[in-house]
């Protein structure tokens, strides 16, 4: 249990004790006051105003009255409908840097998942076209969340479905087949994904609207469908090239995938799925001879087109199938993109037609916009993941040179990397996964506000007080009165909180508490950076200082890793 959550039902506890028994106070109903000067701890009474038939301000009067304070806590005070406590800086100072401590990179785990298996499903890209801002979006919200779940105490399968068949990728075959002329990518220069996508983009720039040609799409579908060599040795071939590229991609951001799935060797089983079920009456036709699911509340789906080819949903049946056999899992959570939501309303309320049991999840997330409006692939407007990430570390590079002109340049370009990820991947998970964004490249790379270079920026500065420092092996005998101070108090209340904040981040899916949390606790830390001197104090608080900004930095270091940011002990 958290310090900060052992504190809340302490609290809980002492109110109880001068209530009647049949009202209902629960751990959660404890809040943080957003002003310090309310005390540490609040219980706001609104809530007990109609059972207890009085005004939130006369309740909260008499509970203080009432209540005496125990353990960590040595104060209560009423503010109006408020019931704040005080918590003994000394005692808490104490418990919270123990534990961590004692716990190290374990502090902040929970066991809520203890014996569950997860499979999170991110990134699945379609592989006609290189991986764009979005398919980033997409990954770090999946490796975040796959962080925060294991952190948690589930075991977590991280898994891709390659949609590597279908219109869109016959889109890029069609093209190359008509205009590639044996074109390679080392002929042509161009990053293997990159040069795939080249001929997507052709394809809605000389095919769309041709009837000539998109009848050479459909027959060209059909060709795979039917297993025709030449056009299977095609795919082959090109999605090669597509799948060469992501790999070197995701290399460069950190993602490894524990499960890979390819739509194209699971559509056969989804298709049998679709017609055993048509046989069953549980899926019928339209007019167009499309077999489709009819669903109450919802538009109807189709499921096969009329001339027997599958769609996306097709396969979406079979591997969620697949998935939960396979693994042996619990839960199956699908992180995409907020267009495709009545898809997934669609796809889940299909599936408990067929009977199934899953618990299905849709991460549901924001587009991912630019300054000058909306990406588009199609129009070859969309910024490319490996083209943004090279210009980034460019930007990072400038920055680290203007700041560090004595450094040479093979350092600066070590640091830029990491700097450019952190200042990426903040950025995409500082937001709620429901909220669409404005992404500023420039604007993620500053090194002050709430950015992830900021972060990095807090993290090397204390690194850099114990490179100065004399530091002990161990930390024997501490006076935990010389932390105790308001900075001190401040940050040693973030840190009761860290297990809190993952637990909130895993029950909503949403990093973006723990990137808040971080955000706010390296604000407290320039705080006591900028008034409290560590090296110069004497011994006895040097010493307490030291022990406290040891046991802060385990924690920052392992919220950055959460977030799947590489801490730096120099930028």
């Amino acid at each position: 249990m958290s310090p900060s959550a052992k504190i809340k039902k302490d609290i809980v506890n002492l109110i109880k004790k001068y209530l009647k028994k049949s009202i209902l106070i629960e751990e959660k109903d404890i809040v943080i006051p957003p002003n310090s000067e309310m005390g540490d701890f609040s219980f706001p009474c609104f809530g007990l105003a109609k059972t207890l038939k009085d005004s939130p301000q006369n309740i909260a009067k008499k509970l203080k009255e009432q209540i005496k304070p125990a353990g960590l806590i040595f104060a209560i005070e009423n503010s109006g409908p408020y019931l704040n406590f005080r918590i003994n800086r000394k005692k808490i100072a104490e418990t919270v840097l123990k534990q961590i401590s004692k716990e190290k990179k374990k502090y902040g785990n929970s066991t809520i998942g203890r014996g569950k298996k997860v499979y999170i499903e991110y990134i699945s890209p379609n592989t006609n076209k290189p991986l764009h801002l979005g398919h980033l979006r997409n990954g770090f919200l999946g490796e975040a969340v796959s962080n925060i779940f294991e952190s948690s105490g589930y075991k977590v399968i991280r898994g891709v479905l390659n949609n590597d068949r279908g219109m869109g990728i016959s889109k890029s075959m069609l093209m190359y087949k008509k205009f590639g002329q044996d074109e390679t990518p080392e002929s042509a220069d161009l990053k293997s994904d990159h040069f795939v996508g080249k001929y997507y983009v052709m394809f809605e720039q000389k095919g769309k609207g041709n009837l000539e040609i998109e009848e050479e799409l459909r027959q060209l579908l059909q060709k795979w469908e039917e297993g025709d060599k030449k056009t299977i040795e095609l795919w082959k071939k090109m999605n090669r090239w597509a799948q060469k590229g992501y790999k070197e991609t995701y290399k460069k951001i950190g993602i490894k995938f524990d499960k890979e799935y390819f739509e194209s060797k699971i559509y056969k089983r989804g298709k049998e799925i679709v017609l055993e079920n048509f046989k069953k009456g549980i899926f019928t036709r339209d007019e167009n001879k499309n077999i489709i699911a009819k669903l109450e509340g919802l538009p109807n789906r189709v499921l096969l087109r009329g001339d027997g080819t599958a769609v996306y949903i097709t396969t979406d049946l079979a591997y969620a199938e697949k998935v939960f056999k396979e693994n042996k899992i619990s839960k199956l959570i699908y992180v995409v993109g907020n267009e495709q939501d009545l898809s997934f309303k669609q796809l889940f309320k299909i599936l408990k037609m067929l009977g199934h049991k899953f618990a299905v999840q849709h991460l549901s997330y924001g587009i991912v916009n630019l300054p000058e409006g909306r990406m588009k692939s199609r129009e070859g407007t969309v910024v490319d993941a490996d083209d943004l990430i090279t210009k980034l570390e460019d930007y990072a590079i400038e920055e680290i040179k203007t700041r560090h002109d004595f450094l040479k340049e093979k350092e600066a370009e070590r640091r830029a990397t990491p700097i450019a990820l952190a200042a990426l991947k903040y950025f995409m998970l500082n937001v709620g996964p429901k909220n669409s964004m404005i992404y500023d490249p420039r604007a993620s790379l500053s090194f002050t506000g709430n950015t992830g270079p900021y972060l990095l920026y807090t993290y090397a500065r204390i690194s850099n007080i114990f490179e100065k420092a004399k530091v002990p092996k161990t930390f024997k005998k501490i006076n935990y009165n010389k932390i105790a101070g308001d900075n001190e108090h401040k940050i040693i209340l973030n840190l009761a909180q860290f297990g809190d904040t993952i637990k909130i981040a895993e029950e909503n899916c949403d990093p973006s508490e723990l990137a808040k949390y971080l955000y706010e606790l390296a604000k407290n830390f320039s705080d006591f950076y900028r008034d409290e001197n560590v090296l110069k104090a004497e011994e006895e608080t040097k010493t307490a200082r030291l022990f406290f900004l040891h046991n802060l930095l385990t924690v920052f270091d392992k919220g950055l890793r959460l977030l799947d940011i590489e801490p730096l002990k120099k930028m």
